[in-house]
């Protein structure tokens, strides 16, 4: 799904179009609950844009901004304020999986004005990630460039749709003087470039199960008959009910982290997430536990903003893995954001590589035995404000090893 439709403007009709020319957009701070509202009149936000991820955020600093046609608020941003080491009073402005703009529009109109208000509250840069698709690839295209050996990357294989608004959003980021940070990998120090996304819309169950490979059918039918459960944790008062699952779900993920190398979040991060984003909205997210026969074998986070689910975070055992509670897992929550009516359920990242011989490939072929499509958007750019500043923290992030 792109979020780069035209958003809806608070008000029911207008002279122009946002950006429109002649006319003048102007950027400043609006209060959570006019970004809430502003939020809630649109199709589909990345939870990535809400207000409340702010919140979550606790290591950032963050403001929410309001894109205003004179009276009218016609666009809305979460920026979250990153502080140079040694230089506080500067900043790295990000906005991630945003700014939620008319992006079909003429893009100055909006950017400039914001770029101007961030460099005058001490921001040194500014980072976004469009939510824009520039290409996007069936799931039998990608299995046919995994089986073709002269095909080495997602990029090789001729796409089977290309957006002309991404590939404009592209031209003009960089004619403007952004600077792309997305890696060949498709993974960075930001959020993904390329995801994989199961389209939904006008689809039932059984054309979601008809869409899936063998395997992925085969999984769920043998979870079924094994009879793993899979419940769900709600979100009340922002609060889980039920503050033990929460940890079980940790514990899982933290298992999960030492067997497949990563580094977990702690548990006080998603203890924040579920209470800040459930008391925003008590639909927003949910926890999907999977047992069998007692033992927890599998377990995922689930984010929802209008029509669009996200699987955000997942855990599985390294026993009793074949009984599929992850699949199990995916299922569930494929079915409940088809039953809300969502129009994609999005798996989020996978690397572009097609390449047998890279242990990355198998993200990507997990993925397509959903029979969703992978999808290219424009990834995350940086504009420098004050270059010798954002010189420096180019540096130390290298340093670091970003």
């Amino acid at each position: 799904m792109s979020y780069s439709e035209p958003v809806r403007p608070m008000a029911r009709s207008r002279r122009f179009p946002p950006g429109a020319a002649g006319v003048d957009l102007t950027v400043r701070p609006i209060s959570a609950a006019e970004h809430l509202a502003f939020v809630r009149a649109q199709r589909s936000v990345s939870f990535l844009q809400t207000p409340a991820w702010g919140r979550v955020k606790t290591e950032w600093r963050s403001e929410s901004l309001g894109w205003y046609d004179g009276p009218r608020l016609v666009g809305a941003g979460l920026v979250l304020h990153r502080p140079v080491p040694r230089l506080e009073r500067f900043t790295l402005a990000y906005l991630p999986e945003g700014p939620v703009i008319d992006w079909t529009g003429d893009i100055d109109a909006w950017l400039d004005p914001l770029a101007a208000h961030l460099k005058a509250g001490g921001a040194f840069a500014i980072r976004l990630g469009g939510p824009v698709r520039t290409h996007v690839w069936s799931s039998d295209e990608i299995k046919e460039g995994i089986a073709d050996p002269g095909t080495r990357r997602l990029t090789d294989v001729p796409a089977s749709w290309t957006d002309p608004v991404g590939a404009r959003v592209t031209d003009r980021l960089r004619d403007a003087g952004w600077l792309p940070q997305s890696p060949e990998d498709g993974f960075g120090v930001g959020h993904p470039q390329f995801k994989y996304e199961i389209p939904l819309a006008g689809r039932t169950e059984d054309d979601l199960l008809r869409g899936m490979n063998q395997l992925w059918r085969r999984n769920i039918r043998k979870a079924a008959k094994e009879g793993v459960e899979v419940t769900g944790g709600q979100v009340t008062d922002g609060q889980v009910s039920g503050r033990e699952d929460v940890t079980a779900f940790h514990d899982l993920y933290v298992h999960t982290a030492e067997r497949d190398r990563f580094t977990p979040r702690p548990l006080r991060y998603f203890e924040t997430m579920f209470s800040v984003l459930g008391a925003e909205d008590p639909e927003r997210i949910g926890l999907y536990l999977a047992r069998h026969r007692g033992d927890l074998v599998a377990a995922a986070v689930m984010v929802r903003v209008g029509t669009h689910a996200v699987y955000a975070y997942g855990a599985s055992s390294t026993g009793k893995r074949e009984v599929r509670g992850s699949n199990a897992c995916q299922w569930a929550m494929i079915r409940d954001a088809l039953a809300t009516g969502c129009d994609v359920y999005d798996l989020r990242g996978i690397t572009p590589t097609l390449d047998l011989d890279d242990p990355h490939v198998g993200l990507i072929q997990f993925k397509a035995g959903t029979g969703g499509q992978a999808v290219r958007y424009v990834g995350e750019w940086d504009l420098p404000l004050r270059p010798l500043v954002y010189r420096t923290f180019d540096l130390y992030m290298k340093r670091r090893g970003r």
